[in-house]
């Protein structure tokens, strides 16, 4: 899939014609699904709370949600990380690197305590912002705590941190679609696509 050519709205890919799908919608339906349904095993007979990270993660959760059968709820966190963030050529060509530190923009609504409690994410890659939500999380001493992400970058990885529902894991690109941007343009692609970096 990745020497497809992007099957996106015309106009986008008019805009940026060099992207290349790396997870087609069908194969991202399928996985989203089985997720939901892991979910559902595990929690089988319980009540869980879905946290969405804003804003790449809303229409991961969205549609992870419906394959979700038990009772649930919403909520949203809202995070950014410290430095100095490159312009988005600087950052295709040669990636970014916040600082470590992360600040909560917006916090849940509702109370964690003693709820079962899955972070919804679309990406783990550092593991920086993770690891900071999962103390975060720790301290409203949730019943059982868990992370579902719909990308793995492994090679990125500089925390010792992992999801316990994966979607795909990919290699290092740049990817957008399916919530993901690029300044914050192009979330709403329904596949996941690869903007090349700049040679």
């Amino acid at each position: 899939m990745l020497g497809a050519n992007c099957r996106v709205h015309s106009l986008i890919c008019f805009a940026v014609p060099e992207l290349k799908v790396l997870i087609p919608r069908q194969q991202i339906a399928e996985r989203v699904a089985a997720m939901g349904a892991e979910i559902t095993r595990d929690f089988s007979g319980q009540s869980v709370i879905l946290v969405g990270v804003l804003k790449g993660a809303a229409i991961f959760l969205s549609d992870l949600a419906r394959h979700v059968e038990l009772d649930s709820t919403f909520d949203f966190i809202g995070v950014s990380s410290y430095g100095v963030r490159p312009s988005p050529a600087q950052e295709l060509k040669s990636g970014w690197d916040s600082t470590g530190e992360v600040q909560v923009t917006k916090d849940v609504d509702q109370s964690m305590k003693g709820k079962n409690v899955i972070l919804v994410e679309d990406i783990l890659d550092t593991g920086l912002t993770l690891t900071f939500l999962k103390k975060l999380f720790a301290a409203h001493q949730p019943k059982a705590f868990r992370i579902a992400a719909l990308l793995d970058k492994p090679s990125r990885r500089k925390l010792a941190i992992s999801a316990d529902y994966v979607g795909f894991s990919i290699p290092d690109e740049f990817v957008v679609g399916y919530g993901l941007d690029y300044a914050e343009r192009y979330r709403n692609l329904p596949d996941i696509c690869i903007v090349p970096r700049e040679s």
